[in-house]
Order: structure tokens, then C-alpha cells, then sequence
């Protein structure tokens, strides 16, 4: 085992990838949002070549311009419960709302799943951008922006709380005493708060890593600040590096500021690497992604991001529109990037709405290239690892494991062997303490 910093490498499996027409290429499989063995494929894959976690993302409301791949998916604890039955190493990673679910019933699934993988599950917490999604869920309408946040903190404290119901020395199961606990190591949260009122325990105990992990992808003002405070894991979405350097900065500093430690605040951009035997056949490949979209269905797309917005009525070929606030209690920070932007760059509605269903970034070239990018970014403070979405799979994920992440081993910057049977221990990071069991040791400390 070696103290050198490990880059970490988490994947989003997809269905047949990030790209909105992927399953129309030749190596894609169109039903993969809802195959089984398919996902155990790339699972066993991705456990194989050691990464650290698959993730799976959630979304609550559809609508026939949705996503292909979101159109009809599993629900996602349901797949890490399965997946779980057939790995023993790798992390799984989910997303859940915390806008449209209970903080109970979310502390007790992700425990169960962090029991059933032993120590190796993960939570994608996320307020919910969409405002269909209120009609859902028996909901007036939808909670603005930074409301969502504000519930999102009192969510996640709870469940942590209810994730300490039990001291980790709480069940005895004496038989011949007949004691099966020790009741002094059960603990009611009794919350009462501006949201929520949660009595507690929770009932299912603390699992072999603490808690799950806590994964966040918020990069607008209130999601910065509220990843910075809770999550172990963040998922960011800059294409250039120095973009990723300024946040990699703001957000350990804001973690510090809390009274963290920002090395266990772990910075995930994501990576959507194109690899090519040359430069010009990695470019040739993400022309055949770029061409499989029709411009209808990048409209939709890009339509989705402003709450189903009908860009039809736009000139396709006129400057991106002037949306002013529209859009922002939805993907803020997304929607106020693809403004900027537009802006920046001087992009039309067509231009704009291709870019966003095929970005471009700095992971397309050549493996030793896109290794070397990679590289870059891990030292020079813009990443402690990558969240890996390609966009077509499972193509753009085998190109990276059997060409690139040779590389990266090689050079000492990802691991040959996991290091831990846990999430966390193969992130690096600590298990959390019972604050129960932590309390009672500065209690009875000396003085």
C-alpha cells in the first residue's frame, strides 16, 4: 500500500450512454436503461478494472421529449440492491430527491443497501430540478430554487442522524443472558425542525462503513454551499481546466470554512473521454456522436434543461434567445452556463442546442493524450479523480478501461488493487464516528 495520492474514478452507467441519440449508434444496446445483464456487464467490468464506484442517475418526471435513456429506467436502489448480490468490491452509487421523499424511509433503504453490499453504497443527493415533477407527487407546485436547498440540509442531517440510532456495540445477542441489546446505545433523534419532525431510532442498524458515502453535484451558489458542508463526493460538470481549477479552490475552501477537512471533500469533474488509435480518429468518432442527433431532438433536449421549454418558435439560425431569469428554479447553474455561453461564444439556437446534447472537453485524443489531460487536471487542482460519462456505451467506456486506465496505473496514479472492502476505504476516507459513542468519550475524557 502506498501514501501517494490515487486518483479516484467513479463511472454513470447510463443505458446506452450520456449522449441523448446513443442508442442509435452501431455498438450501442437500445434497451440498456432497463437490462439487467447488461449493467451487470459493465459492473463487472468497471469492479475489474478497480474503479472506485458505478453510479446510476434517477429523475422523477418524463415526458415524450425526454431523454431516451430517462424515458423508462430502473429505479435505482432497487438496481444497486441486485448489483450488489454480484460484486464484493466496487461502490454503488445512486441518486435520490430529497424534495420528493421522506427522510426515514431514505435513511433505511440506503442503510439496507449499505448492508446488503457490506459497506459499499453510496447517496447522489439531489433536490429535484424539474418542475413537473411536483404533479407526481400529490405536490401543489414545485419548491423554488434555494428552498429546495434549505429543505435538502435539514434532509440529510436527519438521516445522518437516524444513521446513529444505534452505537456500532449496541446489539449483544447473549443468548444465555438472554440480553439481545443494550438500550443505553439506542438513541431517539426527536427532531423538530423548520421541515421535518423525525422521533426515530431508525430500525435496521450501522453498517460496516459508518454510513453510506454522500454525493452532491450542486455548482450554483446554495448547491456550493451545501456540498461544501455535507457531501463526501462532488460531482462538477467543467469542460476547461482553469473553469475547474476556480471551483476545485472555492469549494475545499468553503468545506474549510465549516470546519471540515477539505481533503476529505473529494472533487469529481466529469470526463467523457473519445479515445482514438490518432487524434484525427478520436475527432472522427465524436463526429459520428455529434451527427447521430437530429436538431428536433437536440431542441427537446436543450428544451428540457429550461422546464420543457419550446425553442421551435426560435429562429434555429438567429443568436441563442435572450431568456433572462427564465430557467433558473430548475438546473441554475446549468442553464445559467449554457446562457453564458451562447453569449460568449456568439452561438445560434442550432449551435448551441447540438453543443448541448454532444459537449466538447479536453478528454478527446489519443489514449497517451487523454491520459495525459487527465493527469493534468489530478495535479494541478482542478480534480481529485473523475466522474467517467461517455457517451455512447458501452463502447467509450471499454475504449477508456482497456486503453487509458493502463496508462494512468503505469504511472502511479490509480490503484492495481483495492485497498479496502468499503466505499469510503477506497476513497480515502474515514469512517464516520457514532455521535453518540463520540459524545461519551469527551464526556468521560479527563478534564
Amino acid at each position: 500500500m502506498t501514501d501517494k495520492k490515487m486518483m479516484r474514478l467513479g463511472v454513470f452507467l447510463s443505458g446506452s450512454g450520456g449522449n441523448m441519440a446513443s442508442w442509435r449508434h452501431p455498438s450501442a444496446v437500445p434497451d440498456g436503461a432497463v437490462n439487467l445483464a447488461y449493467y451487470q456487464g459493465l459492473t463487472h467490468k468497471a469492479e475489474d478494472a478497480k474503479l472506485d464506484f458505478v453510479f446510476f442517475g434517477d429523475g422523477l418526471y418524463i415526458s415524450e421529449k425526454s431523454h431516451p435513456n430517462f424515458l423508462v429506467r430502473f429505479e435505482p436502489l432497487t438496481l444497486l440492491a441486485a448489483l450488489s448480490m454480484v460484486t464484493t468490491k466496487i461502490g454503488l452509487a445512486a441518486t435520490l430527491s430529497t424534495t420528493y421523499s421522506d427522510p426515514y424511509t431514505v435513511a433505511r433503504q440506503f442503510s439496507s443497501i449499505d448492508h446488503l453490499s457490506n459497506g459499499r453504497a453510496g447517496w447522489n443527493i439531489v433536490t429535484s430540478p424539474l418542475e413537473g415533477s411536483a404533479a407526481n407527487f400529490n405536490k401543489p407546485e414545485h419548491p423554488q430554487h434555494d428552498l429546495r436547498y434549505r429543505m435538502a440540509t435539514e434532509f440529510v442531517e436527519i438521516t445522518k442522524g437516524l444513521w446513529d440510532s444505534w452505537e456500532d456495540d449496541a446489539f449483544v445477542r447473549d443468548k444465555e443472558s438472554g440480553v439481545f441489546i443494550d438500550p443505553t446505545k439506542m438513541h431517539r433523534l426527536d427532531h423538530q425542525g423548520e421541515f421535518f419532525n423525525v422521533q426515530g431510532p431508525l430500525n435496521i442498524s450501522r453498517s460496516k462503513q459508518g454510513s453510506p458515502v454522500l454525493i452532491q453535484a450542486g455548482s450554483s451558489e446554495a448547491g456550493r454551499g451545501f456540498a461544501a458542508t455535507v457531501a463526501d463526493a462532488i460531482f462538477t460538470g467543467q469542460a476547461a481546466r482553469a473553469d475547474a481549477v476556480d471551483f476545485y479552490k472555492d469549494v475545499k475552501q468553503r468545506a474549510e470554512a465549516v470546519g471540515r477537512n477539505p481533503n476529505e471533500v473529494l472533487i469529481m469533474p466529469g470526463c467523457g473521454p473519445i479515445v482514438g488509435d490518432t487524434p484525427e480518429e478520436a475527432e472522427a468518432k465524436y463526429q459520428e456522436i455529434a451527427n447521430l442527433v437530429v436538431i428536433d431532438d437536440a431542441l427537446n433536449y436543450l428544451g428540457r434543461y429550461f422546464n420543457d421549454m419550446d425553442f421551435s418558435a426560435y429562429n434555429l439560425d438567429a443568436p441563442f434567445p435572450d431568456l433572462g431569469d427564465f430557467g433558473r428554479n430548475g438546473w441554475e447553474s446549468t442553464t445559467d452556463k449554457i446562457k453564458q455561453t451562447a453569449k460568449d461564444e456568439n452561438l445560434t439556437l442550432r449551435e448551441m442546442a447540438l453543443r448541448s446534447t454532444t459537449p466538447r472537453n479536453e478528454f478527446i485524443g489519443t489514449p497517451t493524450q487523454v491520459a495525459d489531460s487527465m493527469q493534468a487536471w489530478f495535479e494541478n487542482g482542478a480534480a481529485d479523480g473523475f466522474m467517467l460519462n461517455n457517451s455512447v456505451l458501452p463502447q467509450g467506456f471499454n475504449d477508456f478501461v482497456d486503453q487509458v486506465l493502463p496508462i494512468l496505473k503505469e504511472r502511479g496514479l490509480f490503484r492495481t488493487e483495492y485497498e479496502a472492502d468499503t466505499l469510503r476505504g477506497n476513497l480515502g476516507l474515514p469512517k464516520p464516528e457514532n455521535r453518540y459513542t463520540q459524545r461519551a468519550k469527551l464526556q468521560s475524557s479527563p478534564k
